[in-house]
């Protein structure tokens, strides 16, 4: 039998599958309204993207005048008539064709041999250390892009800070309030008729005939956000003329992060991720599973940056992984884990068309540890640098504490 929906039972279960957040406080503790309509259009976006697994940074943007690449991946090395030239040196995995035209048209810039100093090669503490900003520190509880936002000192909106996917990441973990979606469709609140939800009925009712304060008053704040995003009537959003998102989940995320900016909620910064990356074993050259993963990753990117339109000059987004993989591929036709790897920023204000970072080489004694690709550039910098320049916060000691990253040292990937 269907039990009946209280305030307590909603407020304890059902709010949370609502509105996707991982607390329901710090969605609740501003009055923020006021300028949520308008915050989207009056501030530039971060869109973070993770790639959780460690890519494979040199088979990603391949160094394909490098003698020792060849010597060193003798069957999953992608030929020098296969990659998508981008300087002479450099060269795109083929696919990656939907992105070479971002490239060709300087919206698009590759920062190589991009890491941590971190020499973690556990995927987890490698994540943690990326994620929170302060790699060899396990005791920092938020993330450098809560802290980004925090720095800012703006007016605010319930959407400010948003994640694609069942929960808050670790990177948006901190005191300005994020929220996880992970199916806009789900969010959502109000409506009468076949079509509603128990739930939605149960909170619409609740919400009109109770005097608590916590439907009321700030309250007010939850239900009037949520019907915000209902307004944008999520069911019926379509991609701008000719932009087709793959069929997957990551597709699906960033087709939903469009939505979100294009609908001004006020959403500043937000993330998704996509899995699948870890390639011990076979790994595959110009086709199998890296490429696959590839495809998937390069078209929903390009769909995304078509769909956004004008408004994609206001948009920086910017690519991590955890670390790369190692020079020398296996016994098993795949790569183990590395070091340093490739970082892609895409954007209005982006300096694209060129490699950035310094070359560290793949000759053997070049090699970190004998076996991977060496860092020479700190990843904090291209995240401090996209934060500086996108979201507007100088204070880079408040977003790295102690890592001592200034202006000084970014790549000038923006403008």
């Amino acid at each position: 039998m269907t039990r009946p929906i209280t305030r307590r039972g909603f407020m304890k279960g059902g709010a949370l599958a609502l509105v996707g957040t991982s607390a329901i406080p710090s969605f609740l503790t501003r009055s923020v309204m006021a300028e949520a309509t308008t915050a989207a259009a009056n501030h530039k976006k971060l869109v973070v993207l993770f790639q959780r697994g460690a890519a494979d940074g040199l088979n990603i943007v391949v160094p394909y005048r490098e003698k020792n690449y060849y010597a060193m991946r003798p069957s999953i090395a992608i030929r020098p008539e296969e990659v998508l030239d981008l300087d002479g040196f450099f060269g795109l995995h083929p696919a990656m064709a939907s992105l070479k035209p971002l490239y060709d048209q300087g919206h698009l810039a590759v920062v190589h041999a991009a890491g941590s100093p971190d020499m973690s090669r556990s995927h987890f503490d490698a994540q943690d250390s990326m994620e929170s900003g302060t790699p060899g520190i396990r005791t920092t509880q938020d993330g450098w892009l809560n802290r980004a936002l925090a720095a800012e000192h703006t007016a605010s909106s319930p959407f400010r800070a948003v994640a694609l996917g069942p929960q808050v990441p670790r990177t948006l973990a901190g005191a300005v309030p994020a929220i996880a979606v992970n199916n806009l469709r789900d969010f959502s609140v109000g409506g009468s008729g076949p079509q509603a939800s128990p739930i939605s009925n149960a909170f619409q009712a609740m919400y009109d005939s109770s005097s608590d304060a916590m439907l009321h008053g700030t309250g007010r704040e939850t239900f009037e956000a949520v019907k915000m995003l209902r307004a944008a009537d999520p069911a019926k959003y379509r991609p701008a003329a000719g932009v087709h998102y793959p069929q997957t989940a990551f597709g699906n995320s960033l087709r939903q992060v469009a939505q979100l900016m294009k609908a001004n909620l006020g959403v500043e910064a937000a993330f998704a991720d996509i899995g699948g990356w870890d390639t011990h074993q076979n790994q595959g050259n110009c086709r199998g599973q890296l490429a696959n993963r590839l495809t998937e990753f390069s078209d929903s990117i390009a769909a995304f940056w078509r769909d956004m339109g004008d408004e994609a000059g206001n948009i920086t987004l910017v690519t991590m992984s955890e670390f790369g993989r190692t020079a020398r591929q296996n016994g098993t036709g795949g790569t183990d884990h590395g070091h340093a790897n490739v970082m892609f920023v895409l954007g209005g204000e982006v300096k694209g068309g060129k490699v950035y970072g310094r070359w560290p080489g793949l000759s053997n004694e070049q090699l970190n540890e004998g076996r991977d690709l060496s860092v020479t550039t700190d990843f904090r910098v291209v995240l401090g640098e996209a934060a500086s320049r996108t979201l507007g916060c100088g204070q880079l000691d408040r977003i790295f504490p102690g890592a001592g990253v200034r202006r000084s040292d970014f790549v000038g990937v923006l403008g």
